[in-house]
């Protein structure tokens, strides 16, 4: 995930985290090689500014929902399969998560997802304000050291960019099963709720998973090594 120098949610520093693991196995490296190159966001070098839209990825007017960090995709997969009328981007630096979610848009024939791999800030710069139906964020790194906080996706710049890139009553869903995480996440969103509205009906909204969001693979792995999993919803406002 990224981190913006001085808070500046326009100006990028750079990538952390890992970008690749294990090797491919060979079906996922063609699809790598070649259903990857035909559903990429368009992306000429460092200073592309070409607006993303629903008409330039998807040739028509639909409402738009950007996934950050979709690690394998099934979250991705999934809704994009829930609403074939709507397009969906997704951004991840993993090479590998990337290779498993175009695994899940060729058996699924997936028609409406459009991948980045790389950062995906770097994409929602590009799309027009006001534009987004929805923005996931689930499980990202939680950088849990007091010293490495500036790194977290939920921060002052993000948080502020995703304000600007959702139209009005477009919705924020957050998930995390981290304690540190939540906390400065939550802290955040207090500092944003101009902006925000949060979906709440008490414990039972952040306790338990809503309709249409499927588990993930890593959110399974959370629940069995015991970890509590929080769900939030932030409407604009």
């Amino acid at each position: 995930m990224s981190a913006f120098k001085d808070g500046d949610p326009t100006t990028l520093n750079r990538l952390y985290g890992r970008s690749a693991g294990k090797p491919l196995r060979p079906h996922q490296q063609s699809l790598v090689d070649n259903l990857l190159p035909k559903i990429s966001v368009p992306y000429e070098g460092p200073q592309d500014d070409r607006e993303v839209t629903a008409q330039s990825l998807f040739k028509q007017d639909c409402p738009l929902h950007f996934e950050i960090g979709f690690g394998s995709g099934e979250h991705l997969a999934y809704r994009a399969d829930l609403l074939p009328d709507h397009g969906f981007i997704g951004g991840e630096p993993y090479l590998n998560g990337v290779a498993a979610a175009l695994g899940h848009i060729e058996q699924q024939r997936l028609a409406n997802v459009r991948l980045h791999h790389g950062d995906a800030l770097e994409v929602l710069a590009r799309i027009p304000d006001g534009t987004l139906s929805f923005i996931y964020l689930l499980h990202p790194d939680p950088w849990p050291k007091a010293r490495h906080a500036k790194r977290r996706m939920m921060n002052d710049g993000p948080v502020q960019m995703f304000a600007d890139k959702l139209k009005p009553g477009g919705e924020l869903r957050f998930g995390t099963d981290h304690p540190v995480y939540l906390r400065h996440a939550l802290m955040v969103m207090r500092r944003h709720s101009d902006k925000f509205e949060w979906l709440t009906d008490g414990p039972d909204s952040w306790q338990n998973r809503p309709g249409g969001w499927p588990e993930t693979r890593y959110e399974a792995k959370a629940r069995a090594k015991g970890h509590e999993v929080w769900y939030f919803r932030y409407r604009r406002s």
